[in-house]
């Protein structure tokens, strides 16, 4: 039977790497982005969908079309995420005076609002046995936290984990054996990194392929006796 796969955030490098290669293994995948524009690369068997990612009407129209499609996923990817953006002033606070609440207030909407969003409301979407993964990142570990700086960006992805892990306790009292994943990619070549890429070693800078090859290998080799996971692209755990 073929396997169903959301992708959430699928124009970004990770997003659309994700379909691509969970396409080519005979996956069939729901891939969301902000126009419904598909990538080259992607098989026709995609279903593309164009959904502004904080607009709850537009989410509950899609979980009532897969309902009513008798459609369900035993694996989702939530991909979406923003470190800086130079239109709208967004960039890592380096100190205390740099902080701003509508940057903050964006910070949240879109790193940790956002994915909260989505698992409202594919709650009854997933399969037994699914998993669930949440791109989040090594700085949203309070106790990893050494270097201090980067306020609204670490703290929105520490909001993301405390999501994350709350929601994997009441979707295991709905459905048999759910995981979920918070992960940390590492440092991946794409727009979110470009401006903070020149200190990284080449070694360290992946590629979005990469990445997902990771990820995908990871989630394979899970205890899934464990509701929740906090890992990074060695699939080693990091401290919440």
């Amino acid at each position: 039977m073929t396997s169903n796969v959301l992708v959430v955030g699928a124009s970004g490098a990770i997003g659309q790497a994700l379909v691509d290669k969970l396409a080519n293994e005979g996956k069939l995948v729901y891939a969301v982005n902000r126009t419904g524009q598909r990538a080259l690369k992607w098989p026709e068997s995609v279903n593309v969908f164009a959904m502004s990612q904080h607009d709850e009407t537009a989410l509950e129209q899609f979980k009532s079309e897969m309902t009513t499609s008798n459609i369900s996923f035993s694996q989702v990817f939530i991909t979406v995420g923003v470190l800086h953006d130079t239109q709208r002033s967004l960039l890592p606070e380096k100190r205390l005076e740099d902080i701003s609440a509508s940057a903050l207030s964006e910070y949240f909407k879109v790193n940790s609002v956002i994915p909260m969003l989505w698992l409202k409301h594919i709650a009854s979407l997933i399969t037994n046995d699914a998993t669930v993964v949440c791109l989040s990142a090594r700085v949203g570990s309070i106790s990893d936290n050494k270097l201090g700086g980067w306020y609204g960006y670490r703290a929105s992805k520490a909001a993301l984990n405390m999501y994350i892990k709350t929601a994997a306790v009441e979707y295991r009292r709905r459905k048999k054996g759910v995981v979920f994943v918070s992960y940390h990619p590492g440092t991946v070549d794409s727009a979110l990194s470009e401006p903070f890429q020149k200190n990284v070693p080449a070694k360290k800078l992946f590629s979005p392929e990469f990445t997902t090859q990771n990820l995908l290998s990871h989630i394979k080799g899970l205890n899934r006796d464990k509701a929740v996971h906090f890992i990074d692209w060695q699939g080693v755990d990091i401290e919440w």
